[in-house]
């Protein structure tokens, strides 16, 4: 059986058997794969903290007719115990590997999703934003990548140059006059101008926010998030 390397982003875990796991990884060449991690769950097993779920890691597996199996795993980077300090934080990240794993399918290409995860990840242990703004920073971009880009300025129906007002999750983002269907949200222009920061990478303006506007925000991306995944994101609800 062909063996392969990659690097990995762990998105999820569940128990097989006594001493095995099924380990969800979000592959940087690979996509996502299902691999089978044999006695991870004994105390003596030499890589099994390394297959938690958010570690960044490099992985051997051989290809299997199912299911591939782990046969090596090196940490690249591990977040976790900057995260785990955080309640705000870990609840973010478990967010984040939620969405990951409903936004990428099986063995198809998501190279452009693990950079942006990995990236994400690094930046909530590093604690230099809030998590909040991380994540929804995460979603916007995610969701961008999948083929979801909101806008927040130009209407996203006509295209007509903004800024405009009213903002709708089915459209697509802002809408002008002339297409705002009937029960758009009309955030505040500040708020708008917080969600463009936040798909952009503008940390300056994101970072001189208001909390209001950081509020009204996040319920934004998680309304969006939630009509394209056809699907909620259970993390979300244990965010303050």
């Amino acid at each position: 059986m062909p063996l392969y390397r990659d690097a990995a982003i762990v998105l999820r875990t569940h128990k097989l058997g006594e001493a095995d796991r099924i380990v969800t990884l979000l592959t940087r060449g690979r996509g996502k794969v299902r691999v089978v991690a044999k006695g991870v769950r004994r105390t003596k097993s030499k890589f099994g903290a390394r297959l938690e779920p958010g570690m960044v890691v490099d992985v051997q597996c051989y290809e299997g007719r199912s299911l591939d199996t782990v046969t090596q795993a090196e940490g690249l980077a591990s977040y976790g115990e900057a995260i785990s300090h955080d309640y705000d934080a870990w609840t973010a990240a478990n967010a984040m590997l939620e969405t990951a794993d409903q936004l990428t399918g099986g063995h198809e290409p998501a190279m452009q999703q693990f950079v942006l995860l990995a990236g994400a990840l690094a930046a909530l242990a590093s604690g230099v934003h809030t998590p909040r703004m991380v994540l929804d920073s995460y979603l916007l971009r995610a969701l961008a990548i999948a083929g979801w880009a909101a806008s927040f300025h130009d209407c996203a129906r006509c295209g007509a140059q903004g800024p405009h007002r009213a903002f709708n999750v089915a459209v697509g983002g802002a809408v002008c006059p002339a297409c705002r269907p009937s029960g758009s949200a009309a955030p505040a222009a500040e708020t708008l101008a917080l969600l463009g920061a936040l798909m952009s990478g503008d940390w300056a303006d994101a970072d001189a926010s208001l909390p209001r506007h950081r509020t009204e925000a996040s319920g934004l991306v998680a309304a969006y998030l939630q009509w394209h995944l056809e699907r909620s994101v259970r993390s979300l609800g244990y965010l303050g």
